[in-house]
């Protein structure tokens, strides 16, 4: 649509029907949208943005051109960390790139976890708890883990995006994020060292684990909407 405003189209009908994706399911308001005045000085404009995204992006393109050919010796590790559900090939890379592969080096993962500052901190005064901060640790690596504990938590049907709403939930989005960063680098610390596959524990998971507490908790949850409950366990079938 871009290209064609700077082209010189002005029809608002003929930009929208450019549109893809879930830009089609609002084409009433995309066409409002791309009504007005588009001069000379605007085209002039969009033509810099245009130019300078399209250098930027091809800088990219060229530094993750050769990041892959770097990371060829590590095609395996980078394969099996990718089948954590929030871990794409840009992850695995800024995993591989700030711990390595031999996870001998921390010992085990609540070393790593340590290390990377992904532990709640242990600030006590005359015994007592005054804070759970974690503390700095490599930021990088920090970041990368949260930004893929963000993108897992808009997935479902896995253990990392169950652990998440269920975190988030007690005690915010916050200490969701660095609970599930923490454990996406536990899995990741036991997968370079094995070295084994990725096997999810499954979305339902925590209803397994608890199904009584579940059970009592739904039972409250309806019986405070007015109605009465009766359990049953579902008679097997031959």
């Amino acid at each position: 649509m871009l290209k064609a405003m700077i082209a010189g189209e002005e029809n608002a009908e003929v930009l929208a029907e450019l549109s893809k994706g879930l830009l089609r399911n609002k084409m009433p308001e995309l066409r409002g949208a791309l009504e007005g005045r588009t001069t000379v000085h605007h085209r002039f404009l969009l033509q810099e943005l245009m130019d300078h995204l399209e250098f930027v992006e091809g800088k990219m393109l060229r530094l993750e051109e050769e990041i892959a050919k770097r990371m060829h010796p590590f095609d395996d590790a980078i394969r099996r960390l990718r089948q954590i559900p929030g871990v794409d090939r840009i992850t695995a890379w800024g995993l591989i790139a700030e711990i390595g592969v031999n996870m001998d080096q921390f010992g085990d993962s609540r070393h790593l976890a340590s290390w990377a500052g992904l532990c709640p901190g242990n600030h006590e005064s005359a015994g007592k708890r005054k804070s759970g901060r974690t503390r700095k640790g490599s930021a990088w690596l920090r970041r990368c883990l949260c930004q893929a504990a963000w993108a897992v938590s808009t997935k479902k049907n896995n253990y990392l995006s169950a652990q998440f709403r269920r975190v988030a939930a007690r005690r915010g989005v916050k200490k969701a994020t660095i609970a599930t960063a923490h454990t996406l680098l536990v899995i990741a610390f036991h997968i370079l060292k094995a070295p084994v596959e990725y096997r999810d524990l499954g979305g339902d998971y925590f209803d397994r684990l608890h199904p009584e507490t579940l059970k009592h908790k739904l039972v409250k949850r309806l019986e405070a909407l007015g109605l009465k409950v009766t359990v049953e366990p579902m008679a097997q079938t031959a």
